[in-house]
């Protein structure tokens, strides 16, 4: 951690712009000294009483970084796109990246406190938001942030007299009429939530900084010099991009496992495959149009060995499909913008509004597959990684999102088979790769990451489907009808077997 900054509360004017040029200085320098690095991002949020100078504290950071490489976000109430998915898209979409800083006014916090302080959210509700966001701020500093969070407080009577003067002035009225907490009638309710906030949320790795505000210069200089020794400290530290780990705990692989338990011999013949492709087909398009569903979005995962047949499903269920809802998502490596943030980023963004579909061919799933089985990523990484799924999956439900997940299985001899076809048939020939033949040699590694993945992370709202796929028509007619189903029990309210 960063040393505490020790400043006289009482500081004048004089003072203060005697020490700004260097604090400004050095603050650039290491401004650059992170930017070079590109090693992590700074999270920065500044919240507050109402007249606290939230907004001077802003205009003060402008004038002593460099605005080319820091980001202010202000978010207000959520948008019709933002509320139509999960509560967290909105702060995923706005992430630095290394070497970056963003700075919050509006944050993960705002709604969760201005709910609490209007009476608009129980106890409990605020308290498990509160729940969520150390989770999430959990996960971006075990991926490398920086995170430092403000609060500038300041007495009842020095609010009333701040907010006067506010108001008689029409240049920054608004920033009184715009008030969501009521200024000092509400002062003690601000002040209960947001202690209980800083409480239950004040973190090593994501820490809240109490400011004594009544004075600007003294507040200027601690979140400036505090600011500083925070960015200073993580440049020097060795290990600057792991500065936590939270290993899970996941079953471990016995005997028997749910790979094992697969039949892998079904198979339909042509004239059944067709009769009840066109059937599912069908069903699935009618639950699409309910009603019901105009409340949910659906997203669906795609995994499986290589060759076993993921674009050939996925085609099969979009091909009555309206184009216009739904969206096929595919990844590769994570390009230089993707890898600058944390790994999970690339998937937040592309969640689907409500009435809308997203696939997912290959998805955050990677993490604990193919960077685990070869070493792109640490063990604590991909450990860590169970947990930190089991929540952005649980935040797409609790939204509404409806989570499907098929693993795609196929023994090792049928996907000997598949890759000769491919390098024999032209248009195939794109598929296969000198690294789908390196892959087959650690088929026992992958064959046992797959069963962690399974128990660690299927789940009654967001199953695993476990889908035998050496015969491509069983296959393809299994994942339609598991499709159906899932989605009808969950428009009617019922619990998913699957």
């Amino acid at each position: 951690m960063f040393e505490p900054v020790e400043i006289a509360h009482d500081i004048d004017k004089d003072s203060f712009e005697e020490r700004l040029p260097k604090l400004r200085t050095d603050l650039l320098e290491a401004q650059f000294s992170l930017l070079e690095a590109k090693k992590f991002p700074v999270i920065l949020i500044v919240a507050g009483m109402e007249g606290a100078g939230v907004v001077d504290a802003l205009t003060h950071a402008s004038t002593v970084l460099d605005t080319r490489y820091v980001t202010t976000f202000a978010l207000d109430a959520p948008t019709d796109e933002e509320s139509g998915r999960p509560r967290m898209w909105r702060y995923w979409r706005v992430l630095p990246p290394r070497g970056e800083m963003g700075v919050y006014v509006g944050s993960w916090y705002t709604t969760p406190l201005t709910d609490r302080i209007l009476d608009e959210s129980r106890t409990t509700e605020f308290e498990q938001e509160l729940k969520t966001i150390n989770r999430f701020e959990a996960m971006l500093a075990a991926e490398g942030a920086l995170i430092l969070k403000f609060w500038l407080h300041i007495g009842k009577k020095e609010q009333a007299k701040r907010l006067k003067k506010l108001d008689s002035d029409a240049r920054t009225r608004w920033r009184v009429e715009e008030s969501p907490w009521g200024g000092t009638k509400r002062y003690r309710q601000v002040e209960r939530a947001a202690g209980q906030m800083m409480t239950a949320t004040h973190t090593d790795h994501a820490p809240w900084i109490a400011v004594n505000a009544e004075n600007p210069y003294y507040r200027g200089l601690t979140v400036g010099r505090t600011l500083l020794n925070a960015i200073q400290s993580r440049l020097s530290q060795a290990d600057q991009a792991k500065p936590i780990s939270v290993p899970a705990n996941i079953p471990a692989v016995h005997d028997r496992t749910v790979l094992m338990d697969l039949d892998l011999s079904l198979n339909l013949d042509k004239s059944d495959y067709r009769e009840q492709l066109a059937k599912y087909q069908d069903r699935l398009n009618e639950l699409l149009w309910k009603k019901k569903f105009n409340k949910h979005s659906l997203v669906l995962v795609f995994e499986g060995n290589d060759a076993a047949g993921k674009g050939g499903s996925i085609r099969r269920v979009t091909e009555f499909l309206d184009p216009r809802r739904y969206r096929v998502n595919q990844f590769a490596a994570p390009t230089d913008e993707e890898k600058a943030q944390p790994y999970l980023w690339r998937f937040w963004r592309r969640l689907p509004v409500r009435k809308h579909i997203a696939f997912f061919d290959r998805s955050w799933y990677g993490r604990v597959l193919v960077e685990r089985v070869e070493g792109f990523c640490s063990e604590a990484d991909w450990r860590r990684a169970y947990g930190e799924i089991n929540e952005f999956e649980k935040e797409m439900t609790d939204a509404g999102v409806i989570v499907i997940k098929f693993w795609l299985a196929i023994d090792k001899d049928e996907q000997q088979a598949r890759f000769r076809a491919r390098e024999e048939t032209g248009y195939k020939r794109y598929k296969i790769t000198d690294e789908d033949w390196r892959n087959r040699e650690k088929w026992d590694d992958y064959a046992a990451a797959v069963c962690d993945m399974v128990n660690a992370t299927g789940t009654r709202l967001s199953p695993w489907i476990l889908v035998e796929a050496n015969d491509k028509y069983f296959a393809r007619v299994k994942v339609l009808r598991t499709l159906c189903e899932h989605i009808e029990k969950q428009l009617e309210g019922k619990k998913s077997k699957s």
